[in-house]
């Protein structure tokens, strides 16, 4: 069964900025998964719009206006789904702070949680996002794209 995958910050970055060190690798997975329906939610759309907006960084001029446009254009290519927040990290139902080992795991594991809500899996360059932190999460709730031969 093919699953929706909402689409982490890092991965919009790398699919809209050329020179991202994964912006080949982005592409052609988005090529050959996007049919299969992807996603965005409030978190990951505000935090690209601000990291690619965010003075010096990248290989960006761009207006916030002129970001969000691009990402709208973007959402209306076809198969896009928005992911509306609905989950909290205190269900207990839904997320085992038991597995949280750290602050910069909880973007990632609310994303993986919203993700397996909403029958989909998060599409992410991350390798060590904990499974156990979110109920009945299994690898076909998370794909990690990483390089070709790529095994860290």
């Amino acid at each position: 069964m093919s699953r929706p995958a909402l689409l982490d910050v890092n991965i919009l970055l790398a699919l809209f900025d050329p020179e991202h060190v994964h912006h080949e690798i982005a592409h052609d997975w988005f090529a050959d998964h996007h049919a299969d329906g992807w996603a965005t939610c409030p978190l990951t759309e505000n935090g690209f719009v601000r990291l690619v907006n965010h003075s010096g960084s990248g290989v960006f001029n761009l207006r916030a206006a002129d970001t969000i446009e691009h990402l709208r254009r973007f959402c209306a290519s076809g198969h896009h789904i928005f992911w509306p927040d609905s989950v909290s990290l205190r269900d207990p139902k839904l997320f085992n702070p038991l597995f949280v080992s750290g602050p910069r795991q909880l973007t990632d594991i609310y994303l993986l949680g919203l993700a397996k809500k909403m029958g989909g899996k998060l599409a992410t360059f991350d390798q060590s996002i904990p499974l156990g932190a979110v109920v009945g999460a299994t690898h076909a709730t998370l794909a990690i794209i990483a390089p070709a031969g790529d095994d860290t």
